[in-house]
């Protein structure tokens, strides 16, 4: 009886020290306390055994995650303007890679917080906030706050974004900079932008005004040689004066000689 009891005993406390790996979760079997390093980490599924010294299984989520910075990412262009970014973006764990996310940082793993979270906190938004930076010192004001210059900084910072994720064993899905610029440098452009159309615009008429001189000009040559008095006559005795006597190759010979007819 007394066997019996204890082997009930053994049953019961290693089935309270199983532990489920939760749908769409990869697990991931510390064992050895991690002391023989990467070689002590596997993933595994199914029901584990974590009544064992030394083992812990850490639940890595393998479906969508959303995350956003805590703070605003304060910023400033290549020409000194200080502006703000708040980026706001998903990923997803690469299954192969779950063990390394774990192995690099198992550290983070503790208190309220979940695993994931505090390597957002801690790890991806950091990196998120040094490539912005980068990328924000490249260029000027102006081309961030011209047409197209914001989607045009936001997939750069996303290409950069998503190499770096994926390093750290993560796929980005999506990504949004939002950045904002002070009232006082809205204003600034926008007077600059009048200005520029304003300057197009003057120099769109000087550029008509000056084909309606040349116009003007062409027509005041053609009246001065009509009232120098260039008749069809006096044009047909200067054809003849400069004529070789040779038959023309082309067209047809010009009229030399009136018509007696013509004059009865």
């Amino acid at each position: 009886m007394k066997r019996i009891i204890i082997a009930s005993t053994i049953a019961l406390a290693s089935l309270s020290g199983c532990t489920r790996v939760e749908p769409n979760s990869a697990g991931v079997l510390q064992e050895n306390y991690g002391k023989n390093g990467k070689s002590d980490f596997s993933i595994t599924q199914g029901s584990v055994n974590t009544m064992m010294p030394g083992v812990e299984l850490y639940q890595v989520p393998l479906f969508e995650q959303r995350g956003e910075v805590s703070s605003v990412l304060n910023l400033k262009s290549s020409d000194n303007t200080a502006f703000t970014s708040k980026p706001s973006y998903s990923y997803r764990v690469i299954r192969d890679r779950a063990v390394d996310i774990v192995f690099n940082n198992r550290q983070l793993q503790g208190g309220e917080k979940q695993f994931l979270d505090s390597v957002e906190d801690n790890i991806l938004e950091t990196r998120i906030y040094n490539i912005a930076k980068d990328a924000a010192r490249e260029h000027t004001t102006d081309e961030l706050m011209q047409n197209g210059g914001q989607t045009k900084f936001e997939e750069e910072v996303q290409k950069k974004v998503a190499e770096e994720f994926r390093k750290q064993g993560f796929e980005l899905m999506t990504f949004t900079s939002q950045l904002e610029f002070t009232q006082k440098v809205k204003d600034r452009i926008e007077t600059r932008n009048e200005v520029s159309q304003n300057v197009a615009v003057l120099d769109q008429q000087i550029l008509e005004q000056k084909k309606k001189n040349e116009l003007a000009e062409l027509r005041a040559q053609e009246n001065i040689i009509r009232s120098k008095g260039l008749t069809p006559e006096i044009l047909q005795e200067k054809y003849i004066e400069t004529w070789g006597g040779k038959t023309p190759i082309y067209g047809q010979m010009p009229t030399l000689t009136k018509s007696v007819d013509s004059q009865k």
